[in-house]
């Protein structure tokens, strides 16, 4: 077992900026919604380690999170980044290729539309 340091893991999403309050990062971890090295996570105390792996869901997208400090206090977000590493997946793209229409070129058509459905259909 690792005797390194240790952090609650609702104070270490506080401190990470995952989470605005503690309150919500205590209700997130209560919620049974963390994954920490793989096995599911239902108390706020439980302790996290530099080289502990997380993973929860944050909005629409599932973050998976490498420890990588701990840190001693909430301070500026640049500071924040120093204490994890994103190993989530990259976000598809909002849009598929080939669909967009620029800025300001009003409604599509009929036509416009008829084309844009063709092209979805293809692909």
């Amino acid at each position: 077992m690792n005797d390194g340091p240790t952090l609650r893991l609702d104070k270490w999403l506080w401190f990470a900026r995952f989470c605005k309050s503690r309150t919500l990062a205590t209700k997130l971890c209560a919620a049974g919604r963390i994954r920490l090295c793989g096995s599911v996570v239902a108390k706020a105390h439980q302790l996290v380690r530099p080289g502990d792996v997380l993973t929860f869901p944050l909005g629409p997208h599932v973050r998976v999170i490498k420890v990588l400090q701990l840190g001693q206090r909430r301070g500026p977000a640049t500071e924040a980044r120093t204490f994890y590493e994103d190993l989530s997946p990259p976000a598809p793209p909002a849009h598929p290729p080939g669909v967009r229409r620029d800025p300001g070129s009003g409604r599509p058509t009929k036509a416009d539309r008829r084309a844009l459905d063709r092209l979805r259909d293809d692909g």
